[in-house]
């Protein structure tokens, strides 16, 4: 596998040529518009019943529906690509928002459909999915059917879903624009550069502490300019959507997120409580970490401080190589997958200004291809993030011929396939390490993942229901969310973190407390970390046979509960302690072989 500097760059001109200004974009989108404008007409004219001829009708019309999300979910996938590959793509934003429109119609003609759903019983709704055409999505039209009972009455909804493209939604954009433009000067090795966020973020996980010092307290720096703009936009989407909960009778934020990960608030309850029990083991491994890295003193900005042998770079084709290679040890149609997927240009790599920060995957149904958006500057983490957004990929893959609405997996489910092939990564890596010092650094990833998500991710767990809890009574102040921050990372944290060692700004910075798509963007990666590693020990268990039954695993997350999904394929129950305390175990027995690596190494102490 060759990997020249063009490599670097994702093919977009294949999907559409020309970027955001191409003539073929253009007219796919009007063709999007025009056919929404007819459905608009076409459900007017349908009666709310099911009566003689109007089965076929209401038929034809859901799978109209049907192909119609799928090339709205093309081509926001395409608009949104761009945006990310230049933050200064103003007409990419254009379309964004044009995208944010026509998925407000095609939600009000949904709504509409719901009107039908909730005035009909049960024997004529499940009488009018019995077509061969809507077999995929029968789990999906009858999720709504149980969502729509529980909104306002359709006009509401509808009248919702309008106001939301240039109020809710666009808060979000806003906080993308104010993030794409937010740059630094910073200087290493001699050489002053401007750098994005998200090149900034990264230099934190370097192996030099200063460095990451630096790095942290220009981030802090950079959002400190914007915290107020930044605190505006937060408050005004917390507000929008609590006061749409509200109009529903919707008590608890966490109500919609937990709907629409098809997680039950038992099993979320389970997990955290399971996590709550291996701190010890985590805390042990920081103590240890301290050591090795000779402070006294943890802070925020060494979470990602590697320890034992860092000095190992890679080019992104040895990065590729390594990827494929492993993932081809578990399952050759992983493996080809991954290989094709690099080779043909889906992933967006190259470290330059002027990219978003984070890394990404999102898919081109109609095309069947997905793209994956990172920057490689050659370390180890971004190896991973390879095989991270490669596992995303991969997920799309397998039900690509499956009908659309059948592959819509939730956020809790999301994580599943990506952490798998994390897991697969770094075991591989860890059997092919020559030194104790470098298994030392392989071992340290993998338990700084659990850290990460043990902590990291509870802590904005918490930090959103404390926020929500507080928007309720009115807009809170950019001093209290660094406030409410804080008190998370203190408490998500227990006592790792060093007094003066928080982020204060960290509900600035990180753009999933800013999404309005997705509500409490956190909770289901831990979930997914946790539920991937339960499905890795069922591979190990079982060898390579296992890999069919990933494969149908990852198939039917567009169509089950996560409960009925487990249930199914692990037998096992989401909603008591045993699954969790187990998957928790498993990680924290990884601590014990950190500590047995890093018995030799007894530094001094220093604090810096």
């Amino acid at each position: 596998m060759t990997t020249d500097a063009g490599k670097l760059r994702w093919d977009m001109d294949i999907l559409f040529p020309g970027g955001s200004k191409s003539k073929q974009f253009e007219d796919f989108r009007k063709s999007i518009s025009g056919d929404l404008g007819k459905a608009g007409q076409i459900i007017a004219g349908l009666p709310l019943s099911l009566d003689g001829g109007a089965v076929k009708a209401w038929r034809d019309f859901l799978v109209l529906i049907e192909d119609l999300n799928m090339r709205l979910h093309h081509a926001g996938s395409f608009a949104f690509c761009l945006s990310a590959q230049d933050v200064n793509d103003e007409h990419a934003m254009v379309i964004i928002q044009e995208m944010s429109s026509l998925e407000a119609e095609l939600e009000t003609v949904k709504t509409g459909i719901e009107e039908l759903a909730i005035s009909v019983d049960d024997h004529a709704w499940k009488d009018l999915l019995t077509d061969d055409r809507l077999k995929d999505s029968v789990f999906y039209w009858c999720e709504r059917r149980r969502k729509a009972r529980l909104k306002m009455e359709p006009k509401l909804e509808k009248l919702a879903t309008k106001l939301a493209v240039d109020g809710f939604h666009a808060w979000n954009r806003l906080y993308s624009k104010i993030a794409g433009d937010l740059t630094t000067e910073f200087e290493e090795d001699g050489k002053i550069t401007t750098l994005s966020m998200g090149q900034l973020a990264n230099k934190m996980s370097s192996p030099d502490r200063e460095t990451r010092k630096r790095a942290f307290e220009s981030l802090e720096e950079s959002w400190k300019s914007r915290d107020a703009l930044a605190a505006m936009e937060l408050n005004s989407i917390a507000g929008f959507r609590l006061s749409l909960y509200e109009a529903r009778g919707w008590n608890s934020p966490v109500f919609e997120p937990f709907m629409m990960s098809r997680v039950k608030p038992e099993t979320i309850d389970a997990m955290w409580k399971a996590i709550g029990g291996g701190l010890p083991h985590i805390t042990d491994y920081i103590d240890t970490k301290k050591k090795i890295l000779n402070i006294d003193k943890f802070r925020w900005y060494d979470q990602n401080a590697p320890v034992g042998e860092v000095t190992k770079t890679y080019t992104y084709e040895q990065a590729s190589d390594f990827v494929v290679k492993h993932l081809t040890g578990f399952s050759r149609e992983l493996g080809d997958f991954a290989g094709k997927a690099i080779q043909d240009r889906w992933v967006e790599a190259e470290d330059r200004s002027g990219k978003a920060a984070g890394g990404f995957c999102t898919g081109f149904p109609a095309a069947k291809q997905s793209r994956i958006f990172m920057t490689f500057s050659g370390n180890y983490n971004e190896m991973m993030t390879l095989a991270h957004e490669l596992g995303h990929a991969y997920h799309s893959w397998v039900f690509r011929d499956i009908g659309y609405y059948g592959r819509h997996y939730t956020m809790a489910l999301a994580e599943t396939a990506s952490t798998f092939n994390e897991m697969l990564v770094t075991d591989a890596a860890l059997e092919e390490a020559g030194s104790t010092s470098e298994k030392l650094s392989l071992v340290d990833s993998k338990i700084n993942e659990h850290f990460i998500m043990f902590c990291n991710i509870r802590a904005r767990y918490l930090f959103d229901l404390m926020f929500h809890a507080e928007r309720k009574q009115g807009p809170v102040s950019k001093d209290r969310l660094n406030e409410l921050m804080v008190e998370a990372q203190k408490e998500a944290f227990g006592g790792i973190l060093a007094d003066d060692g928080h982020h204060p700004l960290f509900w600035a910075s990180k753009l999933h407390f800013s999404e309005t798509d997705v509500p409490f963007y956190n909770f289901p990666y831990t979930f997914g970390h946790l539920f991937a590693g339960g499905i890795y020990a069922r591979a190990k268990e079982e060898g390579p046979t296992f890999a069919e039954k990933y494969k149908a695993l990852l198939i039917d997350t567009g169509r089950m509960t996560c409960e009925d999904l487990a249930r199914k394929h692990l037998d096992v129950d989401l909603t008591t302690g045993e699954f969790w305390e187990n998957a928790v175990s498993r990680a924290m027995t990884e601590v014990d072989m950190f500590l047995e690596l890093a018995e030799a190494q007894r530094p001094g102490v220093r604090d810096s």
